[in-house]
């Protein structure tokens, strides 16, 4: 059977597209004419084999147009169709006709296809290395192997749930200052660009002396209106050489141990990444992948370089017979209470519990910093903002001021 894109209009005249097997477009036409959707354009999908082969351009699983919460779906629906005793290439056939994202519709549909031809789920899933992580792909193959998929599609579905809320509660809390940003910088370019030339046009007819700090405002707006382009350009280069220095190893390092120095994102950054390396080991543990493979793919979720390091020369450590704890708290860059929940955690045999615990406790932190952070850039985008608009309405008229006393 060949796999089709599709679309087309329903009874009531609204657009529908997915995608379906069918041993031909004229059975696909058929099959849709009697569920009631008239086909207006259909085309070959990718087999099997070349999905396999193209897959790893696809979407990413934190970017692009499939989002965490689609893939938190996605699997959570599939671990009750598999648990519910369904067979697997039925459970991703139902999967297929119930998601409604058309990029992780089609993807599912090539998955369902290479299952159908033999391969494993995990293998399947591993053609698209950028929408399902390592971290993914991982643990579906250790519950394969081990006869337990409904269980580790159930952590896979709370893990990735999870993750996704941190992400939005992150996002949320920096959305509102950000808007904020942009709103002040569109007003003071509207200012620059438009009331002030009129207003310095005044002040050369007058020819009197002008305070330094209206000068400077003047000098800011016949840059940005005269040599607009300069500016650009200034800005564009800056952008470009920074981009460019943190492609660099060196850069890059430099920029995420300033990163962990700043006074509350710091502190924001550090507890993000305890939670998820933390949730991440548990689950990867308790799913039954071996400690150096968990380790090696919680190393690759981290975002800090500096941190990524650490986990790695602890990854060393422990193949060379040591415990998880001691190489972390050596780095001096993890907590001393990860570290001494960590060795309780290896000495008492309950690890993955302990783990789970330290990402609830680091998660409740990460709540308490990301509110505090909002409370605080909420006035001082405010004092910032109000600060430009007086230092420009000042600089325009206490000249005048100074002119109208003067005259008298």
């Amino acid at each position: 059977m060949a796999l089709y894109e599709f679309q087309g209009l329903s009874e009531a005249g609204k657009p529908v597209k997915g995608v379906r097997e069918a041993d031909s477009q004229k059975g696909l036409r058929a099959a849709l004419r009697r569920e009631g959707v008239f086909l207006t354009e259909v085309r070959l999908g990718r087999s099997g084999a070349e999905a396999g082969k193209g897959a790893g351009r696809s979407i990413s699983l934190f970017g692009g147009r499939v989002k965490t919460d689609d893939i938190a779906v996605m699997t959570r629906q599939l671990s009750t169709l598999v648990g519910a005793g369904i067979p697997l290439v039925e459970s991703l056939t139902a999967l297929v006709e119930q998601v409604e994202n058309p990029r992780l519709q089609r993807i599912l549909a090539e998955v369902k296809q290479r299952v159908n031809e033999g391969a494993s789920l995990a293998d399947a899933l591993a053609g698209h290395e950028k929408v399902f992580s390592n971290l993914y792909i991982n643990m579906i193959r250790a519950g394969e192997s081990s006869g337990a998929l409904e269980v580790v599609l159930n952590r896979l579905a709370d893990f990735t749930e999870s993750q996704a809320r941190l992400r939005s509660k992150i996002t949320g809390a920096l959305a509102y200052p950000a808007v904020m940003v942009l709103v002040g910088v569109v007003i003071v370019l509207l200012l620059l660009t438009t009331v002030i030339p009129k207003v310095t046009q005044m002040f050369d007819d007058m020819q009197v002396a002008l305070p330094f700090y209206t000068q400077a405002l003047i000098w800011s707006t016949r840059a940005l209106t005269d040599y607009w382009y300069v500016v650009a350009a200034v800005v564009a280069a800056f952008v470009l050489a920074v981009r460019a220095w943190l492609r660099t190893e060196r850069g890059l390092e430099r920029f995420h141990r300033w990163q962990l120095k700043l006074p509350v994102f710091g502190r924001l950054v550090r507890l993000v990444s305890m939670s998820r390396f933390s949730r991440t080991l548990s689950t990867l543990l308790s799913s039954g992948v071996p400690l150096l493979v968990a380790m090696d793919i919680v190393r690759n979720i981290v975002d800090n370089r500096v941190l990524r390091e650490v986990i790695e020369r602890a990854r060393d450590s422990i193949r060379e017979g040591e415990s998880i704890a001691a190489p972390l708290r050596r780095s001096g860059e993890f907590p001393p209470m990860v570290c001494h929940m960590i060795s309780v955690g290896e000495k008492s045999g309950q690890l993955e519990e302990m783990l789970k615990r330290i990402a609830d406790t680091y998660d409740g932190q990460v709540d308490t910093t990301v509110s505090a952070l909002t409370s605080m850039l909420e006035p001082l985008m405010i004092v910032l903002m109000g600060g430009g608009v007086a230092f420009i309405v000042a600089a325009i008229l206490l000249p005048i001021l100074q002119m109208g006393t003067f005259g008298q």
